[in-house]
Parts: C-alpha cells; sequence; structure tokens
C-alpha cells in the first residue's frame, strides 16, 4: 500500500472529503467576492450574444454536453459518489440517467414551449386590435444548489437556463465543488461559448455575494432558514427567486394498497440516499388494521439493506453527507425515544463501518405531536404512525408546514386520485414515491415552507423568461372614443360601455354602435 501524501491546505482552497472515509477528493480555488462580481459581469456582456443564439445551435450544445456525459458516466458517478457517500448505483440511477433524460427533453421542446403565442382579446378583435405574447429570456441566471443531488439538481437548472436564452452562474455546495467543477468542464468540451455558463466556488459567503451581484434570477436549493435570507437579501435588488426549500413528506398506506409493493417503496423512499432526500418519506401514515402486518414487513426489508461504501456495487446505503447531518438524526431519534416512540431497527451510527455511517431506522407508535414528525430530519429514519379512517388520514398528512411530495398507496385509484387533491403538496403521488424529481417534463416544487416557485416542466421554463405583450392596431382611420376630450357625449358612451362591451356578448355590443359612431364623430370634428 502506497504511502498517503498530504497536500498543505492554501486559505483559499476548498477541499472536497469524502465523508464515509475522509480522504480528501480534490480541491478548488475559493471565488472572492470579487470574483463573483467578474463573473457575473462577465455572463452579462456574454448573454448579449447568447440570446440572439438560434434554439437550434443551443439545442445542439446541450446534446454534445449529454454525449460527453455519457462517454465519461462513470467517473462523473465515482466523483458523485466519493464527495457525497452515495452508492455510484444511485449516483447512476437518480442523478446521471434523470437528467440526460431532462437534457433531451428541454434540448428539443424549449423552442415550442416558448412560440410566440397569439391571446383571444375579445371583442377588440373585432376591432383591428390583436396582441401576442413573446418569451424573452431573463438575463444572467444564479444557481445555488443543495449538496444531495449535486449533479443532477444544478445540471438540469443549467440545462433549462440555457436553452431559454440566459447565461449562468453556478456556486455548487461547498460539499460538492468538485462535482460542480465537472459540470462546467462538461459544456466546455460541448463548445458552449466563453462564460454563458460560469462555476464559482466557496460556502455561504460565496452564495451571499452571488445573491447580492445583482444577477436577474436566483435558483436555490436548501434549507428554509437560508431560503428566508436569499429572499430577503434578494428582495433589496429586486431579484425574482425560486426556492425549493424540503420537505416533510407522508406516505399513506391504506389496508387495500399492495402491501407487499408499498413496503418495497416505503423502504426505498425513506433510505434511499440515506434518506437525504427533500422527497424522502419522512412520515409514515398506516390504516390500523393492517399496522402491524406492515411494520413488520417494512423492518424485515429494511434488515436486509447492505450498507456499506459507495464504490462497492452491492451497497444499498451509503454513509450521510456531514457530521452536522448525522447529530441532526441522533437528535431526532432520541427526541422520538422521549416521546415514547419504539426503535424497531436501527437508531444508530454504524461504527463498524465508521462514525458518519447512521444504519436505516424504522420507529413506531409515531405521532404527529412529537418533534420529529414536525422539523425535517433529512437522514434514514422512517417513523411508522396509524390512522382509521380517511379523513384522519389527510389531517395527518397535511399536519405539517411543509408540502412538497406525498403518496398515497391504495388499490382504489378513485380513492386514491380523489385524496390526492385534498393534500397540500407540489406533487402527489398515487401507488408511487419519490422519483418524481427526476421527470423533467412536470413541475417541481411546493407549498408552504417548501418554498415557491418551480423548476422542470414547462412551469418551471417560465420561471426563466419574461413575457412581453405585443400590441397591434390596425384601424388607423379612426380615434380611440376614451381618448381626450371629455364631455357629457363620452360620458354616455363610457356608460353604454360599461354595459355593453364589457359584457363579452356581441349581440349586447351591437347596440353600442350608435353612440360610438356619434362619439367617433365628435372626436373627427375637434380635431378639425
Amino acid at each position: 500500500m502506497s504511502a498517503v501524501v498530504e497536500v498543505p491546505v492554501k486559505e483559499n482552497d476548498l477541499v472536497s472529503y469524502n465523508p464515509a472515509n475522509s480522504k480528501e477528493v480534490g480541491r478548488v480555488k475559493v471565488s472572492s467576492e470579487k470574483d463573483v462580481q467578474e463573473a457575473v459581469e462577465r455572463s452579462r456582456k456574454a448573454f448579449k450574444i447568447w440570446q440572439k443564439t438560434s434554439f437550434a445551435e443551443r439545442k445542439r450544445i446541450v446534446m454534445r454536453a449529454r454525449e460527453v456525459i455519457l462517454a465519461e458516466m462513470d467517473e462523473i458517478a465515482r466523483t458523485i459518489s466519493d464527495e457525497m457517500g452515495k452508492p455510484v448505483a444511485e449516483a447512476l440511477s437518480a442523478e446521471i440517467t434523470p437528467v440526460l433524460d431532462l437534457m433531451q427533453y428541454f434540448a428539443k421542446n424549449t423552442e415550442k414551449m416558448l412560440r410566440p403565442e397569439k391571446r383571444g382579446i375579445g371583442l377588440l378583435g373585432l376591432m383591428g386590435r390583436s396582441s401576442k405574447i413573446i418569451y424573452k429570456p431573463v438575463g444572467v441566471v444564479g444557481i445555488i444548489p443543495a449538496w444531495n443531488f449535486p449533479f443532477s439538481i444544478p445540471l438540469g437548472e443549467v440545462v433549462m437556463a440555457i436553452m431559454a436564452g440566459n447565461t449562468v452562474v453556478l456556486k455548487p455546495s461547498e460539499l460538492t465543488p468538485l462535482t460542480g467543477k465537472k459540470i462546467g468542464e462538461i459544456f466546455e468540451i460541448a463548445n458552449l461559448p466563453k462564460d454563458v455558463l460560469q462555476i464559482v466556488q466557496g460556502a455561504g459567503e460565496t452564495g451571499a455575494a452571488l445573491v447580492d451581484s445583482g444577477v436577474n434570477k436566483i435558483m436555490f436549493t436548501g434549507s428554509v432558514a437560508t431560503g428566508k435570507k436569499i429572499a430577503e437579501n434578494a428582495a433589496k435588488h429586486l431579484t425574482s427567486v425560486v426556492l425549493e426549500l424540503g420537505g416533510k413528506d407522508p406516505m399513506v398506506v391504506f389496508a387495500d394498497a399492495n402491501l407487499e409493493k408499498a413496503s418495497s417503496a416505503a423502504v426505498w423512499g425513506g433510505f434511499t440516499n440515506s434518506g437525504q432526500a427533500c422527497s424522502s418519506v419522512e412520515r409514515l401514515y398506516v390504516e390500523e388494521k393492517v399496522a402491524d402486518k406492515f411494520t413488520k414487513m417494512v423492518v424485515e426489508k429494511t434488515k436486509k439493506l447492505r450498507q456499506g461504501f459507495g464504490n462497492d456495487a452491492n451497497t444499498d446505503v451509503g454513509s450521510m453527507s456531514s457530521e452536522r447531518q448525522t447529530k441532526i438524526v441522533e437528535d431526532h431519534i432520541q427526541a422520538f425515544k422521549d416521546s415514547g416512540a419504539e426503535i424497531l431497527t436501527g437508531g444508530k451510527r454504524n461504527e463498524e463501518l465508521g462514525e458518519i455511517f447512521f444504519e436505516p431506522t424504522v420507529i413506531k407508535n409515531a405521532t404527529n405531536k412529537m418533534r420529529p414528525m414536525q422539523e425535517e430530519t433529512f437522514g434514514p429514519t422512517l417513523p411508522i404512525a396509524t390512522f382509521k379512517t380517511e379523513d384522519e388520514a389527510i389531517e395527518l398528512a397535511n399536519d405539517t408546514d411543509f408540502g412538497l411530495t406525498a403518496s398515497v398507496w391504495t388499490s382504489d385509484l378513485s380513492r386514491g386520485k380523489r385524496i390526492a387533491e385534498k393534500i397540500l403538496a407540489g406533487t402527489v403521488n398515487v401507488n408511487e414515491v419519490l422519483y418524481t424529481h427526476g421527470i423533467g417534463q412536470t413541475p417541481w416544487g411546493g407549498f408552504k415552507d417548501s418554498g415557491y416557485g418551480r423548476t422542470h416542466g414547462r412551469e418551471g421554463l417560465m420561471e426563466l423568461v419574461v413575457p412581453q405583450h405585443i400590441h397591434v392596431n390596425r384601424f388607423l382611420f379612426t380615434p380611440d372614443v376614451w381618448w381626450f376630450g371629455y364631455s357629457q357625449n363620452a360620458i354616455d358612451t363610457f356608460k353604454e360601455m360599461a354595459r355593453t362591451f364589457a359584457s363579452g356578448s356581441l349581440v349586447k355590443t351591437v347596440g353600442l354602435l350608435p353612440q360610438m359612431w356619434k362619439r367617433i364623430k365628435e372626436l373627427n370634428k375637434k380635431d378639425e
């Protein structure tokens, strides 16, 4: 075994460590406030040119970037795994594959989604007027993603932004700087013009500098506390923001559900990425009559999970991302115990693997009154509570400050869809769980403290453009009846317009024509 050579850390170095073994993965230079400002200024200059490029050219570059990812897939997956501690299998399935699908979708469909559209304007259309809406890019987009999906989240937002004609300054999480750096390298190989995408590196100070730099849009994924600070600082510059701030996502299982499938979904939904997903199952509600049977199935399947290092192909559950996040999980488990809940399996660190590994944990007798059922855990815990009626299940699911995703499990699809519409969450699945962030064609975002705005889908694309209304009057031979000068005749005309024209009824408006003609003659006489 070769000796490990320790490289001295410079003051402006940001070092990335593998959380599973504490070994250095690599390092990047921290961007100063001046560096950030200069990057934004370069981005503004690049925007003047990039916004004029054709959708066809943007598509070619994004599709070339896809080819780069496919060619370097193993290396990228390993980098994600090394920086996050997640299994390579999850880097492939939950990050690389979904974003490749998103890339081809927006490369092929952005032009169609942003095509100018005619807008009906009612009876004004019969007066020679017409309106259309065109969509213009917002300008410079600042992207500040989370560490839990360091490739798919920022890359998807980068692709949507540049396809819409924007330029981007990306600040990766300080825990995953090399993955962020790799995104920049991918587009460089794909021959994206200089400064259309720039990467700045650092921790919270760098993110704050990006928000204060005067970019035209901020896309942030992270905690509620940080999201509120970003919104407050962005407001000083009238910078619009999209905030995706996490969740406390419920899974509701009815007695008539396919319990075999639902229990497997609960285990995967609770423990994939070590529970470090904003759409993880953090509250599991099971109909009382099948709760014992279902809980037993969940425990048995949880015990079969193989925890280990991310580079092992057989690893199901990897490490936590940091000591800080691990301590939050420990705090919540202790709070469950103190409140009378029962730990059925797990509940502690896996010391055989290392301090940063936490065992997948199933908890019985949880209630919504317990603190960890209200606060986001972001770790491998699956607390189980019970319900008796449909109304109670809905009430329990909605009893939270969050509203990102939820799932309903039942063999009665009409009931499942009915309940889904009553749950306050941005996405509600019926007989499915968690993975919908990977559907780039549909909007992603939440209600309440889960944030506002959307990414993905046409709704997410609309966050990255500004609608412009073009209105044309083809009737140039008459004045508008509402112009100066006002008179009793004008007042009579306006009253009649309120009664007829404003009704939207052509039949009623026909009766307005004599009064309008009288008003037009008055205006023409005035101009003589």
